[in-house]
């Protein structure tokens, strides 16, 4: 079924009051696998899938009928397949209050890193305009990672031009220079002008560049050897290494590697859940980069504050809050986010930066009591008001147990 499954999609309206629901809503768009097609058991449209114009016609349709029945609604785009999901976002985003994860919150979920790291280093966030970053990725994912950085350093004093030459983009064929005749109209931007690095490898890229980030958006399994993160930890003190392809199988490199390959001077957070590793008897932490960190709070801010859109003020904001939840002793072990335990006070956190850079950024609606409160009575009762609207999950018990059973 999910074969015929173009996006899915998940909204969050406000009700009576400000009494939140979520609707989950799957389109079906068909399908062009002829097996599916003819098997007697699929419930889905028996029809090639729907391409072009008619496609993004349809999803127009469908923004038109929801924002006509929920005004304030807030739509979150899910799992939309590379070649539609930056368009979309494109197409809505600075008229309709939508959010894509897979770019935006991934985005956001790696600054957060970035500016965690930064911390564990006894560094300040507007140091990140002095990291020089090595992707070995050139995918819609990747760029959009790429792209947001860039968007940070420039928040941070660079002009786009500076931010930009702080990257090195690689994909399959080595180093994206301009040289290139074939490069993305998203990539080109950040190729490299350095005509002898043309097409370079991996190691002759970190060994030219000296970068203190190395990124792994490649969905190459392995691709990080020992020589790679050898020559990460020669040229930086504390560098921060990020493989973050999904699933498991595809991690450029474990938690493990890099701990025995940087002689455990890495800063490592990965896509997927690794156990942390250790150094000649010393215990380092490894982190995940989740996008749960993110999307929880960047909803629960823009509903509860009424916002009329999401900025990338607004996602910065929420990067630079996570870190502000991770404790003293995780960062002296070189966790970059904090425990997931804390996700309601993490999304607490997020969603009032959320809102106080909406009211900065003017994108409040009229009727935005939260913007009322923060502008009136500060921070500490934004909170307050925000706390009291965040969804209690108590359930009562269906059926009755004994106490002492099942416990």
């Amino acid at each position: 079924l999910s074969l015929s499954l173009s996006l899915s999609l998940s909204l969050c309206f406000l009700k009576t009051k400000i009494k939140k629901r979520v609707l989950p809503i799957v389109i079906d768009v068909g399908t062009d696998n002829a097996d599916l097609l003819n098997h007697p058991l699929y419930f889905g449209l028996r029809r090639p899938r729907l391409e072009g114009d008619a496609y993004f016609e349809m999803l127009d349709e469908f923004m038109r009928a929801v924002l006509a029945r929920y005004p304030n609604v807030l739509i979150q785009f899910e799992d939309f397949s590379s070649k539609h999901a930056q368009t979309l976002l494109d197409r809505y985003r600075d008229h309709h209050l939508v959010f894509n994860d897979d770019i935006q919150g991934t985005a956001t979920t790696v600054l957060s890193g970035v500016y965690g790291a930064l911390a564990a280093k006894g560094e300040r966030a507007e140091d990140i305009r002095n990291q020089k970053i090595v992707v070995a990725g050139a995918g819609s994912a990747g760029m959009g990672v790429v792209q947001f950085l860039c968007k940070a350093m420039v928040k941070h004093g660079l002009t786009e031009q500076e931010a930009r030459d702080n990257f090195c983009i690689l994909d399959a064929d080595g180093l994206i220079t301009t040289a290139r005749e074939d490069v993305s109209d998203f990539v080109l931007p950040f190729a490299r002008r350095e005509a002898e690095l043309a097409d370079a490898s991996l190691l002759d890229t970190i060994c030219h560049f000296k970068p203190s980030i190395l990124i792994g958006l490649s969905t190459v399994g392995g691709l990080f050897t020992s020589e790679h993160l050898g020559a990460m930890a020669e040229n930086c003190d504390r560098p921060l290494v990020m493989p973050l392809s999904n699933p498991t199988s595809r991690l450029e490199c474990t938690a493990e590697q890099c701990a025995q390959w940087t002689r455990g001077r890495a800063i490592f957070a990965a896509g997927s859940p690794q156990p942390d590793a250790s150094f000649n008897g010393r215990e380092i932490a490894s982190s995940q980069a989740n996008n749960m960190y993110i999307f929880p709070g960047l909803a629960l801010g823009a509903s509860v504050g009424h916002a009329r859109i999401i900025t990338d003020h607004m996602l910065m904001a929420a990067a630079e809050s996570l870190v502000k939840c991770i404790t003293a002793d995780d960062l002296a072990k070189g966790s970059i986010y904090p425990k997931l335990s804390m996700i309601r006070d993490i999304s607490l956190e997020i969603a009032c930066g959320v809102i106080q850079t909406a009211v900065e950024d003017k994108v409040v609606k009229q009727e935005s009591r939260a913007a009322e409160v923060l502008q009136e009575q500060g921070m500490d009762a934004l909170r307050n008001y925000v706390r009291g609207r965040m969804f209690q999950p108590n359930y009562d018990p269906l059926v009755y147990v004994p106490p002492g059973i099942g416990e």
